[in-house]
């Protein structure tokens, strides 16, 4: 029972420092009301920042890759109890993320600026817009489940854990990633693109984009023709734009666990 207890602890603190990182990550690249933004003034050479923030999005996107892959995993239980599998998982991420906001560097320079009041009204609303479709997206695929805390509760509980079955809800309907298109709203909604916002921008797509194919493998190995339909009848990212034109229309299929959770 106190091991039930203990791991139940563990799972809801990694819930919370990722809930922090979470509300941080909005003003950290927002560049509103935080300590460390990714805009600012450069305290070194362009060439020493650079090596930094690419080393600290490096580090992340491996991190994050590499613990949600199947083969990972399998080993990985052996020394962290199942239960606790996804909330190690969610407490791995965010402290990529808390290195990244704490030692990322200020590039300076300035690739666009938007003047026009009603343009940044816009863009501010999409950026907020991102915000919003990344959170309802992960209830949509069961919150707490993404998170950990359903399997450290069903643990509390002596019960065994047993895999979610989705339909296509809401915004799956129209894109197989709404996680992933409200990442990318969030990253490149901004009035101001700085050098280092383009560079976070930039790193961050590409990561997407290979995230999404090595996610989609995992899920047709687990899922199979269900995915397959899916994945032939629903766009990737952008709606109304599929790959095949003859495409049947999405059946009620399981809808994608991301991996991509966090940030």
């Amino acid at each position: 029972m106190f091991k039930r207890i203990g791991s139940f602890i563990y799972g809801t603190l990694s819930y919370l420092i990722f809930l922090g990182t979470f509300l941080y990550a909005i003003g950290f690249i927002g560049n509103f009301g935080v300590p460390t933004t990714l805009d600012g003034v450069p305290s070194r050479p362009v060439g020493v920042a650079l090596a930094i923030d690419v080393g600290l999005l490096g580090l992340f996107a491996l991190q994050h890759s590499i613990m949600a892959r199947k083969w990972f995993k399998d080993w990985w239980t052996r020394i962290v109890p199942k239960p606790l599998e996804r909330s190690t998982y969610v407490l791995f991420s965010s402290l990529a993320l808390i290195l990244l906001f704490w030692q990322w560097q200020p590039l300076g320079g300035v690739v666009w600026t938007i003047k026009d009041p009603l343009a940044q009204v816009v863009l501010r609303g999409l950026f907020a817009f991102g915000w919003g479709l990344v959170l309802v997206s992960t209830f949509l695929i069961n919150h707490f489940d993404l998170f950990g805390m359903r399997q450290v509760w069903l643990y509390l509980l002596d019960r065994p854990y047993t895999a979610l079955r989705f339909g296509t809800p809401g915004p799956y309907r129209l894109v197989r990633h709404p996680l992933y298109v409200g990442w990318l709203f969030a990253f490149w909604s901004t009035p101001t693109m700085t050098l280092a916002h383009f560079l976070f921008s930039v790193a961050t797509t590409a990561y997407i984009l290979i995230a999404i194919q090595l996610e989609e493998r995992d899920l047709v190995r687990e899922h199979g023709d269900s995915y397959e339909t899916y994945r032939r009848s629903v766009p990737m990212l952008i709606p109304f734009f599929r790959r095949r034109q003859d495409s049947p229309p999405a059946e009620r299929v399981i809808a994608p666990k991301h991996t991509g959770g966090n940030i």
